[in-house]
């Protein structure tokens, strides 16, 4: 598994660092689950990310406008993430949801190749049933992963919204078609301990990293060591030494 944890400008990305992430997701949370930052705020928060720790964004729950979506991805590309994160909220059903992903990854891939695209659906807004469709779409469109999210952001977590078989299901489903999968959505505590043992590729958090609350809240690398060392064992990824953080 590795830990991605979710920033909102470049101030925060040494915290996240210190607490042990792996991948910095950039996002705007007063925008929704997946709030988009704009490309100039992508760009400076990519470009203190140090070396070995990888660089997501977020490009919004966009509607079934596969065209919009696409230019937005294109935006978020270019900035030179590792991850664009497409959310699937507004797009009401399979058919809708391939046709968005292939245009959206062909723009992904036309700005940078070696950006991965990764679908997200919502726990708490979707049948279980569409839920485990999403590998299968995912993989006919090309998509490089999955992440199960929680849209609503009212306290609900993820654990709650969805059964933990169908969760297992969901991850080898996202293993059978090669793609990776990612597990968030307001997990908070106990979650955590419930999520190591599903393993999936990818843990998401902010909320439960952030002192306050997830669109006002800062994150605090103590409160991410704490989950990390739940998660894996370990507190850190790193030393608390400045000279670890170098992109140099």
């Amino acid at each position: 598994m590795r830990l991605l944890v979710s920033v909102v400008d470049a101030q925060e990305v040494e915290e996240a660092v210190l607490g042990g992430a792996e991948i910095i997701d950039i996002k705007n949370p007063r925008e929704g689950s997946l709030g988009a930052q704009p490309p100039r705020k992508i760009a400076e928060i990519v470009s203190v990310i140090p070396l070995g720790v990888e660089s997501s964004a977020a490009i919004g729950d966009v509607p079934n406008l596969p065209g919009m979506a696409a230019l937005a991805a294109a935006g978020a590309a270019q900035c030179g993430v590792n991850y664009v994160k497409v959310g699937l909220l507004h797009v009401p059903n399979a058919t809708n949801a391939r046709e968005l992903l292939t245009e959206v990854r062909a723009a992904v891939k036309a700005c940078n190749a070696s950006a991965r695209l990764i679908a997200c659906a919502y726990a708490d807004t979707t049948p279980a049933s569409r839920l485990l469709e999403l590998p299968v779409v995912a993989g006919a469109a090309g998509v490089d992963g999955c992440m199960l999210d929680t849209a609503r952001k009212d306290g609900t977590s993820l654990r709650s919204c969805i059964g933990t078989e169908q969760l297992q299901e969901f991850i080898a489903a996202c293993r059978q078609a090669s793609l990776l999968s990612a597990l968030a959505g307001s997990l908070q505590g106990a979650d955590f301990e419930w999520v190591r043992k599903l393993a999936p590729d990818v843990v998401g958090v902010r909320g439960a990293a952030c002192t306050g609350d997830r669109v006002m809240g800062r994150i605090s690398k103590d409160r991410l060591a704490k989950i990390r060392e739940t998660l894996f064992g370990s507190p850190s990824r790193f030393d608390l030494r400045p000279h670890t953080l170098s992109r140099s």
